[in-house]
């Protein structure tokens, strides 16, 4: 089977060895789906430009008999870097209790269509957030609440500050991209004066990530062939005792790996976004100024993530009086939606309320 394509680059000749297919993709999805109780609705959402947006709207089962549902903003959910809506199964159903819910896969990522990204970071940040506003016009959405993990927050936010009408409310859990990367510190030296001292990781991480920024992030997955599925099994076994409950088998490990074996293209526009180790070339703090200061923002972190929560803080001193609040969920990691799914529902649940 044959997997390469336009936007694999160099590769593109390589017979490809990969076990995946986007037909395999589905099916995977499927089986996650299947745990859904309330109402799905799902298709592709055909921008202007023909490329295609994975959609799944959520309802209430009940919500037939009582028309409020319709009335309530929806809450609209976007994945992070190589994530797809199956990521969402322990939030699509309390979360779609009182309001409906859409999540999709973003443009390059799991099953939506994967289009070549310029490599220009405010490009390639462009290129995503116009698809985000044309998927939104498509389903003649008027307003959301906007809710945004790790990559997907970094957009969420982007989008906020192009299009602020249309969000009611922007929640970003354990957001990627914010902080700016640490500089230079001055530090005394003896008599010699003020020298500069550069904040360095060890020398073997900088030997590494001058390698790894030759490839796309997730190369390492496809060049495993064969060998692929295993590999994330290996390196990511959180993602199977993250969902143990709801599947004995490696049926989230699948999902991962077929949403991140086909031709990289989120990844080539993520890859133009990010500098070395996983900075943000355009750090988002330095424009969350532009978010208008009545748009209440939310800001959810894991207390065990990577992802340093401190930046919420800096946020809420430059937004001064704007309604900016920070929630550290105990025991999470970066994933806080999935390892503590009902302190997370329970949360965003009630930023929800706040708005209708």
């Amino acid at each position: 089977m044959y997997t390469g394509g336009p936007t694999s680059g160099n590769w593109s000749w390589w017979p490809s060895w990969r076990p995946t297919s986007m037909s395999l993709l589905k099916s995977a999805e499927a089986k996650i789906l299947a745990c859904i109780q309330n109402n799905v609705w799902s298709r592709f959402v055909t921008l202007p430009n023909q490329n295609r947006i994975w959609t799944l709207k959520v309802t209430n089962k009940t919500a037939l008999k009582y028309k409020d549902q319709a009335a309530q903003t929806p809450l609209v959910m976007i994945h992070g870097f190589g994530g797809g809506v199956g990521l969402w199964i322990r939030n699509l159903d309390a979360l779609s209790h009182s309001r409906p819910v859409y999540v999709f896969d973003l443009l390059g990522f799991g099953r939506s269509s994967r289009p070549s990204f310029p490599s220009d970071s405010s490009l390639a940040e462009e290129q995503f957030v116009s698809s985000i506003e044309q998927w939104r016009q498509s389903l003649g959405l008027e307003r959301m609440i906007l809710l945004g993990h790790s990559l997907g927050g970094y957009l969420a936010t982007s989008y906020t500050i192009q299009y602020p009408e249309r969000v009611s409310h922007l929640i970003l859990v354990d957001a990627w991209g914010f902080p700016e990367r640490p500089q230079p510190q001055l530090q005394e030296s003896g008599d010699q004066g003020s020298q500069l001292k550069r904040v360095s990781p060890p020398r073997w991480v900088k030997a590494l990530a001058s390698v790894f920024s030759l490839f796309n992030p997730l190369a390492v997955i496809r060049a495993a062939g064969p060998w692929g599925p295993g590999l994330v099994n290996r390196f990511r076994p959180d993602f199977k005792r993250k969902f143990e409950d709801l599947f004995e088998d490696d049926t989230m490990t699948q999902y991962i790996y077929h949403c991140n074996a086909q031709s990289p293209s989120g990844e080539v526009g993520f890859k133009a976004m990010s500098e070395s180790l996983g900075w943000a070339k355009r750090p988002m703090v330095q424009r969350v100024n532009l978010l208008p200061p009545s748009t209440p923002v939310s800001m959810l972190y894991g207390s065990l993530s990577w992802v340093d929560s401190s930046t919420g803080h800096t946020v809420i001193q430059i937004r001064g009086k704007s309604p900016t609040s920070v929630t550290l969920i105990e025991d999470a990691s970066h994933h806080v939606y999935a390892d503590q799914p009902e302190e997370f529902n329970r949360v965003v649940e009630s930023i929800c309320n706040t708005v209708d």
